[in-house]
């Protein structure tokens, strides 16, 4: 049986030409704008598809449920792209397909251009940096949306923040700060010191926002930090189905009124918005009411999903 994470990237690649070609009616060049590939290549891979016969009267290609499905998700939402890969068994492989498809999708956004790049944490992202094949000009940059935590497996902020800025050449800017303070009263004592809030001010500046989501299930890596763990009962009560850059949103993606929602050292979900490209990259069924909750919101403007996700946010109440 073939491994439905074989060559993903390229599969995704000719899939989403084909769809877009022979079942979206756009043309050659509308395909390499929205795709950001020259119209030859383009061209190539419609002439490859003809050849393998994968093309009769639908596209037989593997992934062209996933293209449609994203197509749906993105207009359901109101999102410039979206991207679903294959559901995968393997808890961990689910998350390396989903980041790997987050990488390509980062790298069009970059190439070759000068611009902050605002990078938040998880082992979803850890893994999009292997395919982050981009080089923005050399003024660009990368910072860490969120402070950090204490305990960490490659995963953490400053962890993912330092692999994309060397993938991609550019220099690295850190919140070298804890992501929730013990008050608001103390992230504002925090915010007294100028390094901290230059960086802070730098987050919301950057271009590209790329952030990733959590569950508030009790073995999640949030849930573990002390000060969540002491007040989570709360939190759950007052509605949060999940955290969004450190913030908890209820189900309309609205932050619950809590003092931890007030005691955050990291770029706001309202700030985020607010940025001309920002991606979502998050999958898992468990994470469909955060995931949900942060589209209803209209925090980003790009998901990178898994396929049962997608289906569960066409199935639902948008």
């Amino acid at each position: 049986m073939d491994d439905p994470t074989e060559d993903l990237t390229e599969q995704l690649e000719r899939a989403r030409v084909a769809w877009f070609y022979f079942l979206g009616g756009l043309t050659q060049q509308e395909i390499a704008a929205r795709m950001n590939m020259t119209r030859l290549r383009v061209n190539k891979i419609i002439g490859q598809v003809r050849e393998d016969g994968a093309v009769r009267i639908d596209v037989t290609l593997p992934l062209t449920d996933c293209i449609a499905l994203a197509e749906a998700v993105a207009a359901r939402y109101g999102l410039i792209e979206a991207v679903v890969v294959p559901d995968v068994p393997d808890y961990l492989e689910q998350k390396r397909v989903i980041g790997e498809a987050a990488g390509t999708m980062a790298a069009a956004l970059v190439e070759g251009r000068d611009l902050g790049i605002g990078v938040a944490t998880g082992r979803t992202l850890s893994f999009a940096v292997r395919r982050l094949n981009a080089r923005p000009h050399p003024d660009s940059w990368v910072v860490g949306l969120t402070g950090g935590v204490t305990r960490s497996s490659g995963t953490n902020t400053f962890e993912v923040a330092t692999s994309f800025a060397r993938s991609l050449g550019v220099e690295c800017h850190y919140l070298t700060a804890p992501l929730y303070c013990a008050s608001p009263e103390s992230r504002e004592t925090l915010l007294l010191i100028d390094e901290l809030t230059d960086v802070l001010a730098r987050t919301e500046i950057a271009d590209l926002g790329i952030t990733s989501c959590g569950s508030l299930a009790g073995d999640a890596t949030l849930t573990q930090i002390r000060v969540v763990k002491d007040h989570l009962d709360d939190v759950l009560k007052r509605g949060a189905v999940g955290e969004f850059l450190g913030c908890f949103l209820d189900a309309q993606g609205r932050p619950v009124d809590h003092f931890l929602n007030e005691s955050i050292i990291a770029l706001s979900p309202d700030k985020l918005k607010l940025k001309p490209m920002s991606m979502l990259v998050s999958g898992g069924i468990e994470k469909v009411q955060i995931i949900r909750a942060i589209l209803r919101g209209g925090y980003v403007n790009r998901l990178v999903t898994n396929e049962a996700v997608a289906r569960a946010l066409m199935a639902g109440p948008r």
